[in-house]
């Protein structure tokens, strides 16, 4: 494989798959006001957060960790401020104490905050204010979780680039299906095993977890009582219980995919369920995560980071291909599969972050495994059935323009939806 794209492809692994605690929109949320803090250098006594549509959907109704069982925007930026920690990032919440989540009721109960959408902003947009008695400081992020754009103390600029200049990361654009498995044949282990045990140890921990908890749906559990054990079903139930355990306060980190915990689990667990039940070596393991992370990613990038489109969807595609090629599968059989699992599901809306996440998991696994399914037993979908084009990257672009473009308008419906009372 070319070195330089090799190099390549081992950044975007490194750049994509880090750890975070909670569901990233909150956390980028609490980041945000924990720098805005650190700027300011003084005790605030108001706030202001305006944020994009999007940022309101996945964070109005998912549980923010280590802060009780809150929920929601207000309880992020208090959850921020009382951390004050912006160099963990996104494990910035990962060392508050008992007092700490006191002093966070406290503040969403009293602390003066307005919330505002403005029409203007960008599709992933969190902008923050904090005014002290005698300063002020402003931090604004775009376009992904940690890429902070504007840095103002008092009115004056301290640090600003253009929203465009999104993180000084590789070009996903060099992602195709064809290369993805030329690397992951020819990688060495040793280049990627660190990230990869990292994704394997956290998310795994998660997924057992939500198994044992009571959390949100219980949708992993449901799924092991409702149907017979198989090692499907048991891909899809620690998928979901994954989930389960992530929307509902579980504290423990995952590993994430293009900016998503569910992507991360959604993309990894499922394959590693199917490795280890199979008894399959765990080269074959690493280069499967190699598989099913990389095209997560190659589809997700045209999705774009937040759509109307469930990203979920995107993952478990990326988690059949994964599992085809444990099974042994190449170009063709992967290709297949991933055309199969996008034709299937690529319907599914995205809501926002909440319980139900562990639901469309399950259903996305089921579609990645059963696109595989159907290629082994002489099924599959033509050029012309629906969106699906001839050629694996034409119907990858085909699903990037209907998420991107298509549903648009959907994704403002959505909103209004979720806004209105729930009564």
């Amino acid at each position: 494989m070319d070195k330089e794209l090799y190099s390549k492809y081992v950044r975007i692994l490194k750049e994509e798959l880090v750890p975070a605690m909670g569901c990233t929109e909150p956390i980028a949320i609490a980041y945000a006001v924990a720098k805005a803090r650190a700027v300011l250098g003084e005790t605030p006594v108001k706030g202001k957060l305006e944020v994009s549509g999007n940022i309101v959907k996945n964070a109005k109704s998912v549980v923010v960790p280590h802060t009780g069982g809150l929920k929601g925007l207000k309880t992020a930026f208090i959850a921020g401020l009382v951390s004050g920690r912006p160099d963990a990032q996104l494990e910035v919440l990962s060392e508050l104490t008992p007092n700490d989540i006191e002093e966070i009721k406290r503040g969403v109960e009293k602390f003066p905050l307005e919330i505002g959408v403005p029409e203007s902003a960008h599709i992933f947009d969190i902008a923050v204010t904090l005014e002290s008695e005698t300063h002020s400081s402003q931090i604004r992020i775009v376009n992904s979780h940690t890429n902070v754009v504007l840095v103002k103390k008092d009115g004056k600029t301290v640090t600003e680039c253009a929203a465009e200049e999104e993180r000084k990361c590789s070009d996903r654009a060099c992602l195709k299906v064809k290369s993805i498995l030329e690397f992951a044949d020819s990688v060495n282990i040793s280049d990627v095993k660190e990230t990869l045990d990292r994704q394997i140890e956290y998310n795994m921990a998660i997924a057992e977890e939500g198994l044992k908890g009571n959390y949100g749906a219980n949708v992993g559990k449901v799924l092991l009582k409702s149907y017979q054990p198989d090692i499907k079903t048991t891909a899809k139930a620690y998928a979901a219980a994954g989930s389960d355990a992530r929307m509902n306060g579980c504290e423990l980190p995952v590993v994430i995919n293009s900016g998503s915990g569910n992507q991360g689990i959604t993309a990894s667990v499922p394959v590693i369920v199917y490795a280890r039940g199979l008894h399959i070596a765990e080269e074959k393991l690493y280069r499967a995560l190699c598989v099913s992370n990389l095209i997560t990613v190659r589809v997700k990038t045209g999705v774009g980071t937040l759509s109307a489109y469930c990203g979920a969807v995107c993952a478990g595609a990326g988690a059949g291909c994964g599992i085809a090629y444990l099974l042994g599968g190449g170009y063709d059989e992967i290709s297949h599969t991933l055309v199969n699992a996008l034709a299937i599901d690529s319907g599914i809306i995205c809501d926002g972050a909440k319980a139900s996440c562990a639901a469309k998991i399950s259903t996305a696994v089921e579609s990645g495994i059963l696109g595989l399914n159907m290629f082994y037993n002489g099924g599959q979908f033509f050029a012309g059935d629906g969106i699906v084009k001839k050629g694996v990257e034409n119907t990858i672009e085909s699903v990037s323009r209907l998420a991107y473009v298509g549903m648009r308008e959907t994704d403002k419906e959505i909103l209004k939806i979720m806004l209105e009372s729930s009564d």
